[in-house]
């Protein structure tokens, strides 16, 4: 991140030393060097990034991972089957087409390594339980990661944290 200093004055973006220049008729490019800039009599500096926008940025990418990783395949039975928004629309039906069946009732399923396994809703029912105690793993594990990252002191220190699950 740099900052900008004209006629005394700090500007933090860019934008803000444009104006500025651009109100003493000065026009100047955005791709315009720190060199040429200098000798306009602008000094540059290279600051470095707020820590609380360091953090702010790492928490998202926390959530993003934690978010992909609850949608991954879940692992029943020696198979494996999605778990999209899609898939769970399509367990949610079958387990009521099954429990409409009776007891005993099976339904052929693709699952996510592209096999044929039979089903039964108790199956359908278990693989939602597995995901269940997945995302529960996975949201203690961020709200951990999270506390560390407030935490935290320096970019180095928050660069080095991850979900683990």
């Amino acid at each position: 991140m740099k900052t900008y200093t004209y006629k005394t004055k700090r500007y933090d973006n860019f934008y803000d030393l444009s104006e500025a220049l651009g109100a003493d008729g000065v026009f100047i490019p955005r791709t315009i060097s720190d060199t040429d800039l200098k000798e306009l009599g602008v000094a540059v500096v290279e600051a470095e990034e707020p820590i609380a926008n360091i953090r702010a940025r790492k928490i998202v990418e926390l959530k993003r991972q934690r978010d992909s990783k609850e949608v991954e395949p879940i692992e029943y039975n020696g198979h494996l089957y999605d778990y999209d928004s899609q898939a769970r629309d399509r367990i949610s039906a079958a387990i009521i087409w099954l429990d409409a069946q009776g007891d005993g009732a099976k339904i052929s399923w693709t699952t996510a390594d592209n096999e044929d396994a039979a089903v039964t809703a108790h199956d359908l029912r278990m693989i939602i339980a597995c995901a269940a105690a997945r995302n529960n793993k996975l949201h203690t594990a961020y709200r951990t990661a999270k506390e560390q990252v407030e935490a935290a002191q320096s970019k180095a220190e928050i660069d080095t944290i991850s979900i683990k699950k």
